[in-house]
């Protein structure tokens, strides 16, 4: 019986394990991959503080070894559900049950795919799906931004500080973000639009992209689009099948919290970009990883029974 488990080992489920463990609890921590989550895919960060770049992996590296330096421990599993007692909860993986007081869910999200050929494959080399981890990498170049909601356009309005060219490709005639950052993107000289149109494959050379096949949904038509790297905002997914049936997620499975990383169901909080938020950063996740561990000690705390005459 551990005092909590912490499923995730991205930013915010290692920061949440190295708080909770500092507080002197048993901590397990769960990762169906290595330790960092989507840092390790990330090339360089140059957004943390305290280092103006520093590798994805290295970060994550050295974020590991903080969260199992007071004795946290680490099991490789796929979650498969998460079971409430109320006084303990139950973590079903493929293969173990593992039984805690509490339970932190750090599972994240992932960005939802073209799945066209070439999207993988050029992944860190050209393909992105955060213009705020990216952008500056691609100064005085020419970006395709795909995608016509609130995240695309946002995206494609900070991309122009850096980028020669931003071109935004929509499956539609008509944008989906909100009107007043339509009105922005339309007055923006470096963007323009291509209407009707999907990513068919992207294309480039050993080292980078160079170009996109797009086609006209209405004409059929297609063409190389030249470009230095696309920026692909078709939505996230959050990875919050194994608490769905616990109640505590919104209709499209973003965990709900309060701003103490509280979910409705006691001993069990939630943290990182599985939650419903807006910004989805190593640095936010850090936060309310922190916010987490030490509210798990707060609630064991509390659950604790104190005999009569004490």
């Amino acid at each position: 019986m551990y005092d909590v488990i912490v499923i995730g080992a991205g930013p915010a489920g290692m920061t949440a394990a190295l708080y909770a463990s500092r507080s002197n609890l048993s901590v397990l921590l769960i990762e169906r991959g290595a330790p960092g989550g989507q840092m390790n895919n990330t090339a360089e960060i140059e957004n943390y503080p305290g280092f103006d770049t520093i590798m994805g992996p290295e970060l994550s590296m050295k974020m590991y070894e903080g969260a199992t330096r007071f004795g946290a421990k680490n099991e490789y599993g796929i979650v498969q559900k998460v079971v409430d007692h109320d006084t303990y909860k139950e973590v079903v993986t493929e293969d173990k049950i593992y039984q805690g007081k509490s339970v932190i869910v750090a599972t994240g999200c992932v960005h939802r795919k073209l799945g066209v050929p070439g999207e993988e494959s050029f992944a860190g080399r050209g393909v992105s799906y955060c213009a705020v981890c990216d952008g500056a990498f691609f100064r005085n170049k020419k970006l395709l931004v795909i995608g016509g909601g609130d995240s695309a356009v946002e995206e494609a309005i900070y991309l122009t500080q850096f980028a020669s060219e931003v071109m935004i490709v929509h499956r539609r005639d008509a944008l989906r973000a909100q009107k007043v950052i339509q009105d922005r993107a339309f007055a923006n000289d470096k963007i323009t639009f291509m209407w009707d149109s999907v990513v068919e494959e992207i294309q480039g050379n050993e080292m980078v992209v160079t170009g996109a096949k797009i086609k006209n949904v209405k004409t059929g038509e297609t063409h190389i689009e030249d470009c230095n790297g696309l920026f692909i905002y078709v939505g996230l997914e959050p990875l919050s099948e194994p608490v769905k049936a616990l109640g505590i997620t919104n209709e499209a499975g973003w965990i709900l919290t309060d701003d103490q990383m509280r979910t409705t169901i006691p001993g069990i909080f939630a943290i990182g970009d599985g939650r419903e938020k807006t910004l989805r950063q190593i640095t936010t996740a850090v936060g309310e990883g922190g916010i987490a561990g030490q509210q798990v000690f707060q609630y064991l705390e509390e659950q604790k029974v104190v005999p009569q005459g004490e």
